[in-house]
């Protein structure tokens, strides 16, 4: 019997109607391999997985196979972003056995969630080295028959290799100027100066380095980390990894000249991109910065939004072609028939010209995915009505799958994301979705103790704890959001979660683990510090810890903050790409971080200013200080009844200022 009818997860429910008798992850799964004595499957994937849908059609559709299966093991489905505890431990398993990973993940477990034997996608015929499904399956099998002792040796080492490996924290001492210096010169050298980025094919969207790029070069006045920020963020724009038509970002790219993306839309790259851009803006004033905030931010709002507020997970890769096949990429790409079928002969050209379109195609099957690139002057009127009419005749076609699942952290991304671009830009409707999704994840999300859940859908609470990258995030959001709305409120919210993470989630020497004390114990409890398409958990809650504490001046707060970024001092000199998040905050420390008090309306000219000040990680709380919303406004008064900005840092404060052009230069760091 397949058990995944009543999931939340949309992954899960892709699987509901498969012949494969699924469990979702839970206690009586694992009874059940006890009681059969089988071992179970694990299958984790995410519902935007081009491949998760390859295997599932070649194989969990099978009838056959599902037979075999349901015979031989006891098969478990998982939905990584909902369970990204469950994801990270085996994950973790399999690089360390295979020196690679990826989704879907199969791995094979005892009846004690002992993994034994590992693999990514497996093919239903054998090919590119790669055994078929089948032989895989037959193979374990027979294992488990014949050579249990081996199996239960096998097993028992690799969970305690596991339980064996110890992070290295980096002792005492909080980065410095040194550290964070050497983490530049790092990425200078793996910076691709051809097609801008860092590394080779695939290539990411680097969100959380170039967050530190911009944060060091407001502190320093260094120019070549503005200018690597610059150059990346404006070839991720022109490449095909942005949607030209409808704005947003693709997942990432799958050549090192961003020309072919892997095509699924993900609600964090966006989250994270969007604020990245107008952060851009803020440093440089540049149009195209300024653009792709509000197309990506827009996309968000009208693609992604649910009818309770918050945002969903991601769109597919996979669409149907005119033939109703589903095809990756299907949406998107266009040839040049296509595009004389829409525009007529004159403005096709003109089309093919402007975005890149040839007869050989850039993608598969003569296909080509829009990008931008002449550098040269073009007719933007014309191009802007070719866009328009483009966009509309691509509305006509089959859309991507939508992944419903609200998940907390990469809502508190969006919130932050939309409320400052809201800001910036003279948005308020922003600002308003971004107040609506912060009022789902308190209503919804945080329940009655603070106790965050990790998902929800349809107005639906899900049963998964949140894990620290939901408190990080979500706390990170509500403390964007306080800044702009001038409601302490949020601010409040932020501290309930950021106790959480001081009460369940650390360790010894200011160490944090991805799951509370409390949680599902799993065979490691999961811990990492580094980056991967989101900002660490670790990483994300020291830099709320931080910026609460500037607003707060709470002590315990600042300590753990401090403490957690000696991770940073460790490793961001050895591994900056992969840590940027933490530089980013580290960038924070240095400089303070600036706590600026404005005691005058919210919307103002001074608050604006402030919002608008380049110092990094920078806290801004406004609004008339008679009120106790706000700490940081406490005993401010007006300089002769105007309103006055207050800086403070490192426990020193400017004089007040009326003018909003001294606050800006006060704001504005080395850059100014």
């Amino acid at each position: 019997m397949n058990r995944l009818a009543d999931a939340t997860s949309p992954y899960l429910l892709q699987h509901a109607d498969n012949p494969v008798d699924w469990w979702p992850w839970s206690p009586e799964a694992f009874e059940e391999a006890r009681r059969r004595d089988v071992p179970v499957l694990l299958s984790v994937g995410y519902s935007a997985c081009h491949w998760c849908h390859v295997m599932a059609h070649e194989s969990f559709e099978d009838e056959e196979v599902a037979a075999y299966l349901n015979e031989h093991f006891v098969p478990v489905k998982v939905d990584r972003e909902e369970r990204p505890d469950v994801d990270a431990v085996y994950m973790e398993a399999v690089q360390a056995a295979t020196g690679q990973g990826g989704w879907p993940m199969t791995v094979f477990l005892t009846a004690d969630a002992e993994p034994f034997y590992f693999g990514t996608y497996f093919p239903p015929e054998s090919r590119h080295g790669l055994p078929s499904f089948r032989q895989v399956l037959e193979g374990v099998v027979a294992a488990w028959t014949d050579r249990r002792d081996e199996v239960g040796e096998v097993a028992g080492r690799i969970v305690r290799d596991l339980s064996q490996r110890t992070l290295a924290h980096g002792g005492e001492g909080l980065p410095a100027e040194a550290e964070l210096a050497q983490a530049l010169l790092g990425l200078t050298r793996e910076y691709d100066e051809k097609n801008r980025g860092f590394g080779g094919a695939p290539k990411f969207p680097p969100s959380m380095v170039i967050e530190f790029l911009l944060r060091h070069h407001a502190r320093t006045g260094a120019d070549g980390a503005l200018q690597m920020a610059a150059d990346t963020c404006e070839a991720m724009a022109r490449g095909g990894m942005y949607d030209q038509l409808g704005g947003g970002f693709a997942r990432y790219s799958v050549d090192r000249e961003w020309v072919v993306p892997h095509f699924e839309k993900m609600l964090y790259d966006n989250a994270l991109l969007c604020r990245v851009y107008a952060h851009l803006w803020r440093s440089t004033g540049s149009e195209s910065a300024r653009r792709v905030a509000l197309e990506t931010a827009d996309f968000m709002v009208r693609e992604l939004r649910t009818a309770e507020g918050g945002f969903a997970s991601a769109l597919d890769a996979d669409s149907e072609d005119a033939d109703g096949k589903h095809v990756e990429g299907a949406y998107y790409v266009w040839t040049p028939a296509q595009l004389r079928e829409v525009l007529g002969q004159d403005d096709a050209v003109f089309a093919a010209e402007y975005f890149g379109v040839s007869e050989e195609g850039t993608f598969e099957e003569g296909a080509s995915v829009l990008q931008l690139p002449l550098t040269g002057p073009v007719d933007e009127a014309r191009a802007a009505g070719v866009r328009a009419r483009l966009l509309a005749a691509r509305e006509l076609r089959a859309r991507p799958g939508r992944d419903d699942k609200v998940v907390a952290a990469w809502n508190g991304l969006a919130v932050a994301a939309l409320a400052e671009a809201g800001a910036y830009f003279d948005r308020p409707d922003l600002v308003e979705r971004a107040t609506e999704a912060a009022d789902l994840l308190v209503r919804l999300h945080m329940g009655p103790v603070a106790r965050l859940v990790r998902t929800s859908k349809d107005g639906r609470a899900g049963e998964h704890a949140g894990v620290l990258e939901d408190y990080g995030d979500v706390a990170e959001g509500f403390l964007a959001l306080a800044a702009v709305t001038g409601e302490g409120v949020w601010l409040e919210f932020a501290g309930f979660l950021l106790d959480i993470v001081l009460e369940h989630f650390t360790g010894e020497g200011g160490q944090f683990y991805d799951t509370a004390d409390d949680a599902e114990q799993l065979i490691r409890r999961p811990q990492d510090p580094t980056d991967s398409a989101t900002p660490a958990g670790w990483t994300a809650a020291a830099g709320a810890l931080l910026s609460y504490a500037a607003y707060t001046g709470s002590e315990p707060h600042r300590t753990a903050a401090e403490e957690a970024l000696g991770v940073v001092k460790a490793l961001g000199p050895k591994a900056p790409r992969f840590i940027g998040w933490g530089l980013a905050v580290a960038e924070a420390l240095l400089d303070g971080p600036r706590e600026v008090a404005v005691a005058g309306p919210v919307g103002g000219e001074l608050h604006r200013t402030a919002l608008l000040g380049r110092a990094p990680g920078a806290v801004v709380a406004a609004g008339e200080t008679s009120g106790s919303e706000f700490p940081l406004l406490a005993d401010r008064p007006k300089v002769d009844g105007a309103p006055t900005a207050y800086v403070c840092r490192h426990f020193v404060c400017e004089a007040p200022t009326t003018d909003p052009e001294a606050l800006a230069r006060a704001l504005g760091g080395a850059a100014s």
